[in-house]
Parts: structure tokens; C-alpha cells; sequence
């Protein structure tokens, strides 16, 4: 038997009461991601009988709600997803870039999801995708796959996209494969200030085209005035893009994309306890240097399901995508091109059967399938 607390627990538990207390103001969408997650692997899904072919032993496995933001459901997405990423990968030094938004602009997206969320991949992948091209610096085309995170470790909103980019690209004239220095892409600074210079002049011609939605505290940045007022200490502030050290090797590459690709706003496995004090859980202080970072926070049950709740993304937006040598239409022939000038032979087919999506354990009495 389970016993470790889930996310469904607290919903099941506090959710009836939250959804009173806000009746009206919660969205279908969120209703509909609360419900899934609550009745996630219970017999309101249906199920299946599972027997064993040895030994005759049966139980019933209750059907997955498979709704993305639901922390039990993303381990067989994530393991689909990778299985068709593994082929991409080159044997380069991979790095990790994350950009960020600042809190003065992450507040204005919150109300506005979809086209900031939208307007966050673009300009960081075009931001990037530009100065690896400058001669200056790389001179190369580069691939890029990128993921929405909109969290902190304590699930407060925190808009950021992570990127994974080979260690070099295809030159201009597409006859010789340019990489990079072994510990050192492209300098965080100039990506940094073409990131806010992009995103900035894009964000007020939205503003200008009357796109943006302003509620609350933020109903006065309708004005325009005021929208430039708001907008003027963020254009002189540096804004921040973190470039890590490459990995160690494709199969770390893939490691870290097992965790953070299909990562929702709470694992499971941070979850402590839940009583009438309310939901406790690990979460990192980043403020904190990293012997104090592990911390623990309880929050009531209703200020957990809200800050959850806040991470729900729009319906239809996709959360990972691909650019440059990696952009889903060209990317064959790219990767094929890459692999000729680095010298490689094309990846061998997989003959190694394809794991199922649900992988079913062994059978608990003999061990049989």
C-alpha cells in the first residue's frame, strides 16, 4: 500500500472546500486539472485487471488521468518524450542557459499567459539564436530545445525558460561544424541586454495594440503612461540569463532532461505531511548558501492549492519546443548534416523493443510477468 502523501491528497482533502470558497473565480480549465489529479489512478477512471501469467494472482489497476500537470502522470510521458530525443543528440558538449523574467514583468504575465509565456520563447530562442550567429562570437547556427518553467522551489510564480544547446552549430556556408570553447557558449551579458531589448519592444507593441489584460493592484497599466513609468526601472535593470557549465556527456543530457522536461509545479516526493497546520514541504532557498538551501515550509492548504493552481498552463500551450537546427521541420536533415561534418556515421536503427508508456511491475507474490 501507498503511503507516502501526493498532491491528490491534499486536493481530495481540501479541494471541495477551496472550490466553495472560490466558486466563481476559478477557471474551467483549473477546475478540470483539480478533478483530473483527485480521481488520478481511483476507480472513478475505470481500470483494468492485471494477472499474472505464473501464478494466476489478480488485482485491478485503476486507469492514469494524464492530464500534464498532474506530478504521477509524467514519468511515461517523460520516458516517450526521451526515447525520441536520444537520437537528436550529438556527441558535443551540451549546456544549459536559463532566462529569466523579471518580477516587474512576471507580474503583468500573469494575466496575460498565453501571449507573454509565447513572447518568453521567442525572444530568448531568437536572442540566442542571434548572437551564436554573430561572427564575433560563435558564427554557427545552433539547435536549441527549450522549456517553460513558471515556478519557484516554493511554487511562488517565477516565469523562466531552460534551454539545452550543443556546444557549437553548422557554419554560414554549411560546409565545416564550428564549436564552441569547452566551457563557454556565448557571453550571459550580451545575451542579457538583446534579451531585454527584444522583449521590452515587443511587449509594448502589444500594449499598444491593446492585447494586454490588467487586473487588480496592476488595472492602472492600461494607461500607456503608466505602462512606460512601471517599464522604466526594468529597462536599466540587468536582466537576468545563467549559463552552466556544459555536462558531462550525452547521458547526462538525457538525465536532466528526465527531470525537467515534464517537471510540474510540485513532485510528489517533496510533499512531508498534511494536517491542521496545513501542507508541509521541502523546497531550496537560493538566497540560502547551499549547506542551508534544503529548507521546509508549511503553508495552509488553501494558500498550496492557489499557489499550485497558479502554474495550470493555457490549454493547447506547448511547454518544450525546438529551434534552429533542432526546429521540427528541418531537424533530419540538420542533424544529418551535423553528424557528416563531425565525422559520424548515422545512428544505428533501435533494435531493442520500445519500453511500454506504463511498464507494469512484476508480480508481488512470485515475481512473474
Amino acid at each position: 500500500m501507498r503511503s507516502s502523501l501526493e498532491v491528490a491528497d491534499v486536493l481530495r482533502a481540501a479541494g471541495p472546500a477551496y472550490r466553495a470558497a472560490h466558486a466563481g473565480h476559478l477557471s474551467l480549465h483549473q477546475l478540470k486539472v483539480m478533478s483530473a489529479i483527485e480521481h488520478c489512478r481511483t476507480a472513478a477512471l475505470g481500470g483494468h485487471v492485471e494477472a499474472c501469467t505464473d501464478c494466476g494472482h489478480w488485482r485491478i489497476a485503476y486507469n492514469s488521468c494524464r492530464n500534464r500537470h498532474c506530478p504521477k502522470c509524467q514519468g511515461a510521458a517523460a520516458r516517450t518524450w526521451l526515447a525520441a530525443r536520444e537520437a537528436d543528440l550529438l556527441p558535443v558538449g551540451y549546456f544549459h542557459v536559463v532566462f529569466t523574467l523579471p518580477a516587474e514583468i512576471a507580474a503583468i504575465a500573469f494575466h496575460n499567459k498565453t501571449l507573454l509565456y509565447d513572447l518568453l520563447f521567442k525572444t530568448a530562442s531568437e536572442t540566442t539564436l542571434t548572437i551564436a550567429a554573430d561572427p564575433r562570437h560563435l558564427g554557427a547556427r545552433i539547435g536549441i530545445t527549450a522549456m517553460l518553467h513558471t515556478w519557484g522551489s516554493a511554487m511562488t510564480h517565477h516565469p523562466h525558460i531552460h534551454m539545452i544547446v550543443p556546444g557549437g552549430g553548422i557554419a554560414p556556408d554549411g560546409d565545416r561544424w564550428i564549436s564552441s570553447r569547452p566551457a563557454f557558449l556565448l557571453p550571459v551579458r550580451v545575451l542579457g541586454a538583446l534579451f531585454r531589448r527584444l522583449f521590452l519592444t515587443r511587449l509594448l507593441a502589444l500594449h499598444d495594440a491593446g492585447k494586454l489584460a490588467f487586473f487588480g493592484r496592476l488595472a492602472h497599466l492600461a494607461d500607456r503612461r503608466a505602462f512606460l513609468r512601471h517599464l522604466a526601472p526594468v529597462r536599466k535593470k540587468r536582466w537576468v540569463v545563467y549559463a552552466k557549465p556544459p555536462f558531462a556527456g550525452p547521458e547526462a543530457v538525457l538525465a536532466y532532461l528526465s527531470r525537467y522536461t515534464h517537471r510540474v509545479a510540485i513532485s510528489n516526493s517533496r510533499l512531508l505531511r498534511l494536517d491542521e497546520h496545513g501542507v508541509t514541504f521541502r523546497y531550496k532557498d537560493y538566497r540560502r548558501s547551499a549547506p542551508d538551501r534544503q529548507q521546509v515550509m508549511t503553508l495552509s492548504a488553501n494558500e498550496f492549492i492557489r499557489r499550485f493552481l497558479l502554474h495550470c498552463l493555457p490549454r493547447g500551450f506547448h511547454r518544450i519546443r525546438h529551434y534552429g537546427l533542432l526546429a521540427s521541420g528541418t531537424r533530419k536533415a540538420h542533424l544529418k548534416r551535423a553528424r557528416q561534418l563531425l565525422a559520424l556515421a548515422p545512428p544505428a536503427p533501435d533494435e531493442t523493443p520500445t519500453e511500454p508508456a506504463h511498464p507494469r511491475p512484476p508480480c508481488p507474490c512470485c515475481g512473474g510477468p
